[in-house]
């Protein structure tokens, strides 16, 4: 008896929305599809397909790789501080692409779209770089940059591919073939968030801007709130930027970011920026609290360097204690070299590299090698109710007397110099 396969998604956490399927298939029959809660999964047209299996076969989550320990680790800095500024960390994802550009290569990552979504693209310049820096906790749309990145690598050009664990799983799983000039980087991931979410989120920060009362979004379908730069443009005010990781108030304290101009219609528009600190940002306490992460990510299939990428990167949190001396509070990366590849391309580059132990950045970094557990709030938030979602955060979140007091005296201890 011969097993005829083909992708059913019973169990969400069983995907991933790499899109690995989508772009593969010889009949181009998968389409992805928006569920309730924001997330893509991919859905089969049955008239069409041939039942050939190509699905399954390149599936990461069914096919997953072995975990392994880096090579070697460091902490890394850009000496670039204008990089670094605009970086998440230590700004050596640029340092590592500019490399490659300067070598005829392409690169690729994820940058916000006209209507801010956050998609997969690629650059050929330097200055295209600059779309990609930055965390956007957000699940990227990787549309078709498997195929192209393959296009590439057939054409003997290089290429440097970033996103996170399960996109560069996947991406290997679709190449099927180990390619000497592809370097694939990824990144510590907590989980990807609901892009629907964010959009529910946006669209209650822009109600406020302009001031309506009860201007409310249900979160349940997801798929029926507006695009965010739909909204924008119907208020009268233009997004002209957002930002997951402002390090205006310093890396280790940063804070959720937008700007806009309002008034586009008329002649009195002016430019307006928002901040709100890492504890008071709504999306930003639901994300931690992993509230609206992907199913598959409660049960990742890639991390522990399941993913075989040639480089890490991610934030050196621990710094303060563990390397005082290179705590400017402007961001350290932790680098961790998975293949022999990596050591190369990063040896390439200008980077400030200092050697330290892997158990250092693991025990800093527990996403990097455990998955979150589903937390009891979850359910609570996808109840459909009339509530904002700064109110549902807030109730959901809502921080006890003992914690509040427990977080003010290690403050206190931190100032005092008692407790680094």
């Amino acid at each position: 008896i011969i097993r005829v396969l083909m992708i059913n998604i019973v169990d969400k956490r069983n995907c991933c929305g790499c899109a690995a399927c989508v772009q593969r298939c010889p009949k181009q029959c998968i389409m992805l599809i928006e569920d309730g809660e924001g997330f893509l999964y991919p859905e089969v047209d049955m008239d069409v397909c041939i039942r050939c299996g190509i699905c399954e076969e390149i599936c990461p989550v069914l096919h997953q790789g072995e975990a392994r320990v880096p090579l070697e680790v460091f902490a890394a800095k850009n000496p670039d501080e204008e990089i670094r500024r605009t970086s998440s960390s230590g700004g050596v994802f640029t340092a590592l692409a500019e490399t490659v550009l300067n070598e005829g290569g392409v690169v690729f990552g994820a940058r916000w779209n006209e209507h801010w979504e956050v998609v997969h693209d690629y650059t050929e310049t330097c200055e295209g770089l600059a779309a990609f820096r930055g965390s956007k906790y957000v699940q990227s749309v990787v549309g078709d940059t498997f195929k192209q990145a393959e296009r590439f690598l057939k054409g003997g050009r290089k290429v440097l591919y970033s996103g996170t664990p399960c996109q560069i799983a996947a991406l290997k799983r679709f190449l099927d073939k180990d390619y000497e000039h592809l370097l694939t980087v990824d990144c510590i991931c907590h989980g990807t968030p609901s892009p629907g979410v964010f959009r529910w989120y946006m669209g209650e920060q822009l109600a406020k801007v302009i001031g309506k009362d009860g201007y409310r979004f249900v979160p349940c379908p997801i798929p029926l709130i507006p695009q965010v730069d739909v909204l924008a443009r119907e208020e009268g005010c233009r997004i002209e930027g957002i930002r997951f990781r402002d390090k205006k108030e310093g890396w280790k304290n940063f804070s959720f970011a937008f700007d806009l101009t309002v008034g586009i219609s008329s002649t009195q528009a002016k430019a307006v920026s928002f901040s709100y600190p890492l504890r008071k940002s709504s999306f930003l306490s639901g994300f931690l609290s992993n509230l609206y992460l992907r199913p598959s990510c409660y049960a990742c299939p890639a991390k522990n360097g399941k993913s075989a990428a040639d480089i890490t990167l991610g934030d050196y949190w621990g710094i303060a204690s563990l390397m005082p001396q290179l705590d400017d509070d402007r961001g350290i990366s932790a680098v961790l070299v998975g293949t022999p590849k990596g050591r190369v391309a990063l040896e390439a580059t200008a980077v400030e590299l200092y050697p330290v132990p892997y158990e250092d950045v693991r025990g800093k970094n527990s996403a990097l090698t455990n998955s979150c557990a589903v937390p009891i709030g979850r359910s609570v938030f996808w109840t459909a109710d009339s509530k904002s979602f700064h109110q549902k955060i807030k109730d959901i979140c809502r921080v006890s007397f003992a914690q509040r007091v427990k977080r003010k005296f290690r403050a206190v201890l931190r100032m005092s110099g008692v407790k680094r």
